[in-house]
């Protein structure tokens, strides 16, 4: 059987993660990258707004709308929609080049005993918990924060509070992460802009490490 048209026009980027680009079964122009899935979701205005996904078990040309429950943004057309998947292939592919990893992790933290942890360095883990989660730093890597972002118990909460860690210690984190930090701090912590822009040097991370 001959695949529907849609799935005919579909293109592929070779390498890691592979990207695909194809039709929704409604229309709809959409890319797989990994096991990320992205779609470009008309507004009644006329414009897109970028739609998201994990692990979707169909073939593209089988999504559709609906598929689709995260909201990344407004999309200015289909050249703006392939730059956002073009980011997030190159930020999975940064992340296997960090030397992030799991542990085990029973720590207290102000969200809840963690569940899961993320070590990024030494004296930087990212702690889950069943409801929230966050980073704790040593006090040794905490002295490196802005102080217009420190935070006096060493945790930085995920929503926002994460984009200090990230602005401090760059080379722990991928492009599109620095870039969500920035942002995170420039609309959330104005008094803090552009001062945060002073990035921990790499002298003291290879010391760290």
């Amino acid at each position: 059987m001959n695949a529907p048209q849609s799935e005919a026009m579909t293109d592929n980027t070779s390498g890691f993660p592979e990207v695909y680009y194809g039709r929704t079964s409604d229309g709809l122009f959409a890319a797989l990258v990994g096991e990320n899935a992205f779609a470009m979701i008309p507004r009644q205005n006329g414009e897109y707004y970028l739609g998201h996904a994990w692990k979707l078990p169909l073939p593209i040309y089988e999504w559709k709308q609906s598929s689709f429950y995260g909201h990344g943004g407004q999309l200015d057309g289909k050249a703006a929609f392939r730059a956002r998947v073009e980011e997030n292939a190159e930020h999975q592919r940064q992340l296997r080049r960090l030397a992030r990893r799991s542990i085990p992790a029973r720590h207290a933290t102000p969200w809840g005993l963690s569940d899961h942890a993320t070590h990024y360095a030494e004296g930087i883990v990212c702690h889950s918990t069943p409801s929230y989660g966050g980073f704790h730093l040593d006090p040794d890597r905490n002295a490196h924060i802005h102080p217009l972002l420190r935070s006096a118990d060493c945790f930085y909460e995920e929503d926002c509070c994460w984009a200090a860690v990230a602005k401090a210690f760059p080379d722990l984190f991928t492009d599109f992460e620095k870039r969500c930090a920035e942002e995170t701090i420039r609309h959330w912590y104005p008094d803090a802009w552009p001062r945060s822009l002073t990035s921990t040097s790499k002298r003291l991370l290879e010391a760290a490490s």
